[in-house]
């Protein structure tokens, strides 16, 4: 499959011609995720799954040519998985300037120590992309660097995979997982630095606005995939007398469902219009909205499902064969982990304010 997208020209898409990618803008991209948002391996087959998406991202934006060489290039090519570690069990996540996960000159190389946890994917990853405080005098936002970290390197101890809404069963070593590590006395040279020195949050914004915008395009896929399920649904489940159709809460709902996304879609595309036309900055109020936006509307929609009684809530059985979810999987989960909705509230009000 993956080998079908490359030949149609859609292989990781949000990166540039250069480096093995088409370039695509924030709209084309946008647009490009919705559909892929309708299925949960999309993202592997073109080559735009999280989190090596945003960590090649990273690497094509700070990382040295040597860098490029050793991560970047193998990452896009499939041969390495990646894994982002910055979330900690100690502090709180909505507040980055907390991190307490240490990293200490020591001769010519780094030394890292820490407690990390939801590491997506560090359980199978080759090598991880660890933020530390590295200068805890400096300005909250110039304290952190980002640490290029193999897997394999003495200190990293990866605890387990963290059971999850999504994933409650105990696993460990499966895609998608989001893992607790532990580094002790992890020891790096000065090469594995990836930016500058305390540009880590700065670095992490410009992989975090754009992240945003496929989210959320994302699941607006899902959404329209449930909202499909739903018309579907109401055409031929009877009760009460007619089809689901002809009861006045249920064309509400799907009433509802239609607005709800059509102005979540529309808003986001205009984020994703302004990044392209006038860059991340600028877009950064827009960006806030549609963060927030994501989990009200087009999340109802995703929780409520197609309707029907009971086991009919879980499962059933359309025209065409095959038991199908009606409750995308993991989306009260995903509510939850791209963090509190102030956090996209509280700045886009402040910017608004002083823009009138």
């Amino acid at each position: 499959m993956q080998e079908e997208v490359r030949a149609q020209g859609l292989w990781a898409a949000h990166l540039d011609p250069e480096l093995g990618g088409q370039g695509f803008g924030q709209v084309k991209l946008g647009l490009m995720h919705e559909i892929l948002g309708t299925s949960p391996i999309a993202p592997l087959a073109f080559g735009n799954a999280a989190p090596d998406s945003g960590n090649s991202e990273i690497l094509a934006l700070a990382g040295t040519p040597e860098q490029k060489e050793r991560y970047l290039h193998p990452l896009l090519a499939g041969d390495l998985k990646s894994a982002f570690s910055m979330t900690e069990p100690h502090t709180a996540g909505s507040d980055p300037t907390l991190l307490a996960t240490q990293a200490v000159r020591n001769g010519g190389d780094w030394v890292i120590n820490g407690h990390k946890w939801f590491s997506s994917n560090a359980s199978i990853a080759d090598f991880l992309i660890v933020m530390a405080v590295s200068d805890p005098g400096a300005r909250p936002h110039q304290r952190a660097s980002m640490f290029l970290v193999d897997a394999d390197t003495p200190g990293v101890r990866i605890v387990r995979d963290v059971a999850t809404m999504e994933h409650p069963e105990e696993s460990f070593g499966r895609y998608g997982n989001h893992a607790e590590v532990l580094y002790e006395d992890v020891r790096v040279p000065a090469e594995a630095l990836l930016g500058a020195e305390g540009a880590g949050f700065l670095i992490a914004q410009q992989r975090l606005y754009p992240g945003r915008i496929h989210h959320c395009m994302r699941w607006l896929g899902v959404a329209r995939r449930a909202f499909d399920m739903l018309c579907e649904r109401s055409l031929y489940r009877h009760a009460h007398g007619s089809v689901l159709s002809g009861h006045q809460s249920v064309q509400n709902w799907i009433a509802d469902s239609a607005a709800e996304m059509q102005a979540a879609r529309l808003m986001t595309l205009h984020a994703a219009w302004k990044m392209d036309s006038e860059g991340v900055a600028a877009a950064r109020t827009e960006i806030g909205l549609i963060k927030f936006l994501r989990r009200s509307g087009p999340a109802r929609r995703r929780r409520s499902g197609p309707p029907g009684p009971r086991g009919a809530g879980v499962l059933h059985r359309p025209a065409a064969g095959g038991d199908v979810p009606l409750r995308p999987r993991g989306a009260d989960l995903r509510r939850a982990r791209r963090g509190p909705s102030r956090l996209g509230r509280a700045p886009g009000a402040a910017r608004l304010r002083t823009a009138r």
